[in-house]
C-alpha cells in the first residue's frame, strides 16, 4: 500500500471464514471481495464509528469494520461536549475505547475533531461572570484542550482534524466565536498546539461543500497562509456529505487539483450520498440546518425504490472513479457511518426520515452500490 505507516500485521492479512450471513464473496473457501483489499493499492478506506460499535453493542456492524475497512474516525466521541463538557473535567472513557479498539486491528486513526464552531461547551468562549472570554483565556482554553487531548493519544492516534469547518460559502473566514475573540490566527494557533502536542501526526483542515469555486478557493488561501508561516498542514478533508445531483464531477475534480496542487494531500472524509429531497437545498452540510417533517421529503419510509438503487450505485461508482484518478493524491476515503440505520441523514436536516445514503443497508446486508464501487476497480 503506498499510504504511510501501514502497520506490518495488517499486510498480508487474510480473512477466514464464509461470512455468508453477511451476503459478501460467494462460496466458502473463497476469498469475499473486501473494500480495504479491492482499495489497498490507493487509499485507506475508512469508516466512522459510534460509542455503541466501540463498545460492542453492535456486533454485526463490527464484523463489517472488520471486514473492509482499515480506518475509523469517531462520529461524536472525540468531539470536545464528549471528551471535555465542563472545566477541569475530562471523559475519556469512550475515546479511550475507540483507540483500543483500532489498535487491536491495527487500522490508521483519525481523530475528530479538535477546534470547531458546533459541538463546543458554551463555556469555553465564557468568563465567570458569563460574558465572552478574552482572547488570552481562550487561547490558554484552546491549548490545554489540544495538549490534554492530543498529547493523551501521542503516537497513537495517526492524525487529527484540527480545524473544522471554518470557512463560509463564499470563501470567507467564519466568524465564529473562535475568531471573534482570538481573531484570524486562532486556526494557526490551533495548528500549532496540535503539533507540539504530537509531533508525528498528520494534521488536517476538514470542511464540507469542497467543490464549490468560492469556498474551494477560500480553503486554498488558508492553506498557503498556513505554508507561508511554515505551519505544518498535512491534508485538505473534502467532507463527503454529498447527492444525486450534487457536486457536479468536474467542480469537485477541479477541487481535488486545486488543494493537490499545494502539496498537501486529498482525503474524502465523511462520505454519504443523501437520496432524500431536501428544502432550499444548496447542498451545504450544516450541522443547524432544521427542517419541519413533510411527507414529500421522505418518498422511501419503508425501502429504497430498485431504480433508485440502480441510480444511487452509479453515483458511488462515479464518485471512486474519480478517487481511482487521482489516487496519487488521495490518501483516504471515509464513510459516515458503516450501515444506512447508523446515518445521521435519517434525522438532518428533518427528523425522522428514512435514508439510505451508506453501502450497507439496515440489515447489514451490501447494496447495489457496494458492488458498483468494487467494480470500479475490477472492471
Amino acid at each position: 500500500m503506498k499510504n504511510p505507516a501501514l502497520p506490518e500485521k495488517m499486510k498480508g492479512m487474510i480473512l477466514t471464514g464464509c461470512m455468508i450471513s453477511m451476503g459478501i464473496g460467494a462460496a466458502c473457501g473463497q476469498r469475499p471481495e473486501r473494500l480495504k483489499d479491492v482499495f489497498k493499492d490507493a487509499f485507506w478506506v475508512g469508516t466512522a464509528l459510534n460509542a455503541g460499535q466501540v463498545a460492542g453493542e453492535d456486533p454485526r456492524a463490527v464484523e463489517i469494520v472488520d471486514m473492509h475497512f482499515n480506518s475509523i474516525t469517531p462520529e461524536n466521541i472525540l468531539k470536545w461536549e464528549a471528551v471535555h463538557p465542563e472545566p477541569g473535567r475530562y471523559d475519556f472513557e469512550v475515546a479511550d475505547a475507540f483507540v483500543a479498539f483500532g489498535e487491536k486491528r491495527d487500522m490508521f486513526m483519525v481523530g475528530h475533531t479538535l477546534v470547531w464552531h458546533s459541538q463546543t461547551p458554551r463555556w469555553v468562549f465564557r468568563d465567570a461572570s458569563g460574558n465572552l472570554a478574552d482572547r488570552e483565556t481562550l487561547l490558554a482554553r484552546m491549548r490545554e484542550h489540544i495538549m490534554t487531548v492530543t498529547g493523551r493519544y501521542r503516537g497513537r492516534i495517526h492524525g487529527w482534524d484540527v480545524v473544522n469547518e471554518a470557512v463560509e460559502e463564499d470563501g470567507s473566514p467564519r466568524n465564529s466565536l473562535w475568531r471573534q475573540i482570538i481573531g484570524d490566527d486562532y486556526i494557526q494557533k490551533a495548528f500549532e498546539y496540535a503539533h507540539e502536542a504530537d509531533p508525528g501526526a498528520e494534521l488536517y483542515y476538514n470542511d464540507y461543500t469542497l467543490w464549490k469555486p468560492d469556498k474551494v478557493a477560500g480553503v486554498v488561501r488558508l492553506v498557503r497562509d498556513l505554508q507561508s508561516k511554515g505551519v505544518r498542514i498535512d491534508a485538505v478533508g473534502m467532507q463527503g456529505h454529498w447527492g444525486m445531483d450534487y457536486p457536479p464531477l468536474d467542480e469537485a475534480e477541479a477541487a481535488i487539483r486545486a488543494f493537490s496542487e499545494l502539496g498537501v494531500r486529498v482525503m474524502v472524509t465523511e462520505l454519504d450520498v443523501n437520496v432524500l429531497p431536501n428544502p432550499d437545498w444548496t447542498g451545504i452540510a450544516d450541522v443547524a440546518a432544521n427542517y419541519q417533517f413533510d411527507t414529500k421529503y421522505n418518498p422511501y419510509p419503508e425501502a429504497l425504490s430498485d431504480s433508485m438503487h440502480q441510480e444511487l450505485a452509479g453515483r458511488y461508482a462515479d464518485f471512486f472513479r474519480l478517487f481511482m484518478k487521482y489516487n496519487e493524491v488521495i490518501s483516504r476515503v471515509t464513510f459516515w457511518g458503516v450501515h444506512d440505520g447508523q446515518s445521521w441523514l435519517n434525522h438532518w436536516p428533518i427528523r425522522g426520515r428514512t435514508n439510505y445514503p451508506l453501502l450497507f443497508d439496515r440489515d447489514l446486508q451490501p447494496k447495489p452500490a457496494f458492488h458498483e464501487v468494487i467494480g470500479t476497480v475490477r472492471k
